[in-house]
């Protein structure tokens, strides 16, 4: 006798709530005891090799407030355009280099603040060269799905202009808002939700 199959339905997805920023940075939010200090919060140590620089931002609604309570991460090549990765097959990352940070949004502010380095140029997956750039991922109150993007440097005009993914971004007026603002070593980069400025999201 062939046996009944009893189908499963799908689970109703939830956002990420108010308090995705309080559980994965808890001393930034003031809770003390959980970690020694929050993972991702330091991406450099005095032995790291290339440029210093600081990346500023908000994380901006629809309706053009700063959200309070996101999640940034970022990862990205060290100064040779090398990931510290396992994955890594073209040579040895910076050792000395994590490549990957995490920063809550100001509870007064909205502002996260990455201390790094400037990354090196790495190959696209066709062999072209990619500009340097950092990737971004943001998770928030509202949002299902985590949002990813790319943060591309103002000092970088001829290798943005040959970037790969740049180049793919059918409305050109939209390149912009993957360029940071500032100058070296302090830059900036507002990621817009919604609206006229809206962000390009990567769909990876």
């Amino acid at each position: 006798m062939v046996q009944e199959l009893g189908y499963l339905k799908e689970t109703a997805s939830q956002t990420a709530g108010p308090y995705v920023h309080i559980g994965l940075t808890p001393n930034f939010c003031g809770i003390g005891g959980v970690y020694d200090a929050d993972l991702g919060a330091t991406m450099v140590n005095d032995k790291t090799l290339g440029a210093r620089i600081t990346v500023t931002g908000r994380i901006i609604d629809g309706a053009g407030a700063p959200l309070r309570d996101a999640l940034v991460e970022i990862w990205q090549a060290d100064g040779a355009g090398l990931y510290n990765s396992p994955s890594e097959l073209r040579g040895a990352a910076d050792p000395n280099f994590s490549g990957w940070g995490r920063c809550a949004t100001g509870a007064e502010d909205g502002v996260f603040a990455f201390h790094t380095i400037k990354p090196g140029p790495l190959p696209f997956k066709d062999g072209r060269r990619m500009a340097p750039h950092i990737s971004f991922w943001i998770v928030a109150r509202g949002i299902n799905i985590g949002l990813s993007t790319r943060m591309y440097f103002p000092d970088e005009g001829a290798a943005n202009d040959a970037d790969p993914l740049l180049n793919r971004i059918e409305h050109r007026h939209r390149v912009a808002t993957l360029i940071a603002g500032g100058a070296a070593p302090n830059y900036t980069f507002d990621i817009h939700l919604q609206g006229e400025q809206e962000t390009v999201f990567l769909d990876i």
